[in-house]
């Protein structure tokens, strides 16, 4: 006579689990690879997709799925199956084999790799890394800070030496940038990374880099060019507060390179060249000080030249 199976075991292969502790016990469930980051990401929303099958386990290599009564002492005896599965699956713990992490880190450091390409290039002439130039300059960041703890800032660049200030004059501490780079990891968005990177390589130089510009269109009425803009102008020589220019002048000097400046009936427009540091403050100028009568366009998030 053959054994029978008891009816609460399911047993299942070729799984992802996703673990959540509630209360004193521990909930599983059994899905399908690479399916549960797709979910959380937004990409995969049909659930039947994610899961292998829509019950929560105990102990999913065991095939033991939990009975009601520890499911409604755990997460309330109004909680629906359903509901508990939504649960686990956004707040739960992704369990997957070593095969899948390291397709995932893949995935995640060529993404990373990609974006960084795409946003920095050489500040002398304006042109764009190639991804495994970038990809060996990270690596050299990773390197350094793994060995001595604080990757060194290639010579040549504005820190000032060791014992001295900006003057030559009295001692300072060598200046060490804030940012580092230790290597991409699967737990971090791809764009967060790609951030990190950027302001690591922007700060350490291992190769000359720098944010490639935005292109902008800038219009405003040419009723409130000629007015003053708030606040004191700093000069760049002596820091010394000088009377506040035009708006006009306040927002031509966010421009680093003016491409054309018109006037079209009662509009100016400016088109150019602005450091993507600088665009934030350029918007909030022109929400403040226009009334509303000026606006900044977008034309090119990064330009760059490829040839």
């Amino acid at each position: 006579m053959p054994i029978q199976q008891p009816s609460n075991q399911i047993k299942l292969t070729n799984v992802s689990l996703v673990r959540l502790k509630k209360g004193k016990r521990r909930f599983e469930l059994a899905c399908y690879k690479n399916k549960v980051l797709e979910y959380r990401q937004g990409i995969e929303k049909d659930l039947d997709n994610v899961l292998q099958i829509p019950s929560v386990f105990l102990n999913v290599s065991k095939g033991q799925t939990a009975p009601t009564a520890e499911l409604q002492k755990a997460f309330g005896k109004d909680a629906k199956v359903d509901d508990i599965i939504l649960e686990i699956l956004k707040k739960g713990e992704l369990q997957v084999g070593e095969k899948e992490r390291t397709a995932q880190l893949e995935r995640v450091h060529a993404e990373v790799i990609s974006i960084v390409a795409a946003k920095l290039v050489d500040p002398r002439t304006k042109r764009v890394y190639t991804p495994g130039m970038i990809e060996k300059a990270l690596d050299m960041l990773s390197s350094q800070a793994h060995s001595t703890g604080t990757p060194e800032v290639k010579s040549g660049t504005e820190t000032p030496a060791a014992g001295e200030d900006s003057e030559g004059g009295k001692p300072q501490a060598l200046a060490t940038p804030k940012h580092h780079w230790t290597g991409v990891v699967a737990t971090k968005s791809a764009k967060s990374q790609a951030l990190d990177a950027m302001k690591a390589l922007i700060g350490h130089q291992p190769i000359p880099v720098a944010r490639a510009r935005m292109k902008l269109r800038v219009t405003c009425s040419t009723a409130v060019l000629k007015q003053s803009a708030k606040g004191p102008k700093k000069d760049a020589e002596d820091g010394e507060a000088k009377a506040p220019g035009t708006v006009k002048d306040k927002i031509l000097s966010f421009v680093e390179q003016i491409e054309s400046q018109d006037v079209l009936g009662s509009e100016w427009e400016v088109v150019g060249y602005v450091e993507p540091g600088a665009f934030k403050g350029l918007s909030d100028f022109i929400g403040s000080e226009t009334k509303g009568q000026g606006r900044v366009e977008v034309l090119d998030m990064a330009v760059t030249h490829e040839d």
